[in-house]
């Protein structure tokens, strides 16, 4: 029988739902609608079964199993254009310092797409051009991406006594790397999760817009413990492109998304597990899954202290506290490279691991694996409800 999913009905008691095509009550003992098949419904919710009160429209879904992971990973992936990291200013002969982007208005976090009509691909490119059209005495025309808005921007470079090249006074670059924990993993799609966050670059916190990315195999040798005012982190080596695993192609407020070419060769549950959506979970006992040595994947505990169901833009939708002590004496809690950790309750997957809170590493924020799946395609992102099994 479906199970709608996404709304916490059952926890008034006064309050049932009825479908709205045949009146038939649906409402469990365990306080969870359902309806008969999968498809749209409209659903009509009446106080003590008698007034109306609100009408919502939903889609019922059949359940999703996937394979719940913890491996570590390598992330690689490379911007649309490249990124500006910062200034660097350029002396002439006479010792003064001058910063052309600077004062063109160009800022950290700007991502340059274009120079005089040409794509810019990497930074060898761009810096290249730019020395080639100095020695030309060309003005140089940048096609520019700050957020949504596109902008054109014109400077001349400058002669660089100290390289021997025209520069324009930028630090840019066009890719990032870095380790995380793969999610989920769904066989009949190849669809995979991993990080629960989003990626952005290291030096000005913005979304990275990729044009390309992958992730591959990692090996963890240690972990650096965190503590109070400093968060920890995993220390580990990427088994290079023989290893690859999949592509990305998606960087999401969730986490990045894509299809693996060589799904890992072995999970902590050999079998799938259901996915949980957001009203499933509760506050109290649960698990995550991750990798502090080689790539062995070790099951902790934890406690889900709060759930946070209306921030999802940001992810954070679930408040976490680590409580094994093997987990708190090896990394005193929550360290990086441990983004996208699965959580498990009952049997079920109900998300993972995002953030460390910096003044308190044994606690952070996790991600419903719900919000997840919906970007990864599996439910309507506009809501659903999951047929039960």
């Amino acid at each position: 029988m479906p199970q709608l999913t996404g709304y916490k009905y059952g926890q008034n008691p006064v309050m049932q739902v009825y479908s709205s095509e045949n009146n038939q009550k649906l409402l469990l003992q365990s306080g969870i609608p359902v309806a008969s098949s999968p498809g749209p419904v409209k659903m009509n919710i009446k106080l003590f079964g008698l007034i109306p009160f609100r009408q919502v429209s939903v889609n019922v879904v059949d359940p999703v199993k996937v394979m719940v992971g913890g491996h570590s990973i390598g992330i690689f992936l490379h911007s649309e254009g490249v990124i500006v990291a910062g200034y660097t200013p350029i002396g002439d002969s006479r010792g003064f310092k001058y910063n052309p982007a600077e004062k063109a208005g160009i800022l950290p976090g700007d991502v340059i797409v274009k120079i005089n009509g040409r794509e810019v691909r990497n930074d060898k490119l761009l810096q290249d051009e730019i020395d080639n059209l100095g020695n030309k005495k060309i003005l140089i025309n940048l096609e520019v991406k700050r957020g949504k808005r596109a902008m054109r921007i014109s400077l001349s470079p400058l002669y660089c006594p100290e390289t021997g090249r025209y520069r324009i006074g930028l630090f840019v670059r066009n890719s990032a790397a870095g380790m995380g924990t793969l999610t989920f993993y769904e066989p009949k799609t190849n669809k995979y999760g991993a990080l629960g966050h989003m990626v952005t670059d290291a030096d000005t916190s913005r979304k990275i817009d990729l044009t390309e990315g992958q992730i591959t195999n990692a090996v963890v040798q240690g972990v650096y413990p965190g503590k109070a005012g400093k968060p920890g982190e995993k220390v580990g080596f990427y088994k290079g492109r023989p290893e690859l695993l999949g592509e990305i192609t998606k960087n999401t407020g969730v986490g990045i998304f894509g299809k693996l070419r060589k799904p890992p060769d072995k999970f902590f549950y050999k079998e799938p597990l259901p996915v949980a959506m957001s009203y499933e979970i509760k506050e109290g006992q649960a698990q995550i899954l991750t990798v502090l040595k080689g790539d062995k994947i070790e099951c902790f505990n934890i406690e889900i202290q709060k759930i946070i169901l209306h921030n999802r833009a940001g992810g954070k939708g679930l408040v976490i506290r680590i409580t094994d002590e093997k987990l708190i004496s090896k990394a005193g809690g929550i360290v990086q490279g441990m983004s996208g950790s699965p959580i498990i309750q009952n049997g079920k997957f109900i998300g993972a691991v995002t953030h460390v809170f910096i003044n308190d590493p044994k606690r952070g924020f996790g991600v419903p694996a719900e919000w997840m799946l919906r970007e990864a395609g599996f439910f309507p992102l506009n809501g659903a409800f999951q047929k039960a099994a």
